[in-house]
């Protein structure tokens, strides 16, 4: 008799583990039907890039220190130096973007007009979007990624 019971028990308790995945397995699958929901479209924009921060030098930065600052980054960085590592590839390119835009009198001052503008207007915008995820998720609504 005890050992009925036991296995009764036991079957119960497997078949609500099935249903309990059962449900599991059901939420998720709604949850990717919405999956287009938590489509990002900050993530089409391409983040701006602080090119005296890539160079590693002050905003007042001279035109030799900008020079002397891209010579050492471009050796440490070079792909042919590091050809083990993927990232020293874009690294590099980084490095000579931010050289090309720097060592030019008109690109730089137009950089420093708008360029960091832009940056600080993105800053606002990533802040103010997690600001919004964290109300939604207080309020249990919660979203994986903003939507805007």
């Amino acid at each position: 008799m005890r050992w009925d019971e036991l296995q009764n028990n036991f079957q119960e308790s497997q078949s609500q583990q099935q249903q309990y995945d059962y449900q599991d397995q059901q939420h998720e699958d709604a949850e990717a039907d919405r999956s287009y929901l938590n489509f990002d479209t900050l993530s089409l924009i391409s983040k701006p890039k602080d090119y005296y921060r890539i160079l590693e030098v002050d905003y007042e930065a001279t035109d030799e220190e900008i020079r002397s600052n891209f010579i050492r980054l471009a050796l440490k960085w070079h792909p042919d130096k590091k050809k083990g590592e993927d990232s020293a590839t874009s690294k590099f390119q980084e490095i000579n973007e931010a050289y090309q835009v720097l060592s030019d009198p008109i690109r730089k001052e137009e950089y420093d007009r708008k360029g960091m503008l832009y940056l600080y207007d993105y800053n606002i915008v990533d802040y103010l979007n997690r600001y919004k995820g964290l109300i939604l998720t207080c309020n249990g609504l919660g979203m994986k990624t903003s939507i805007l």
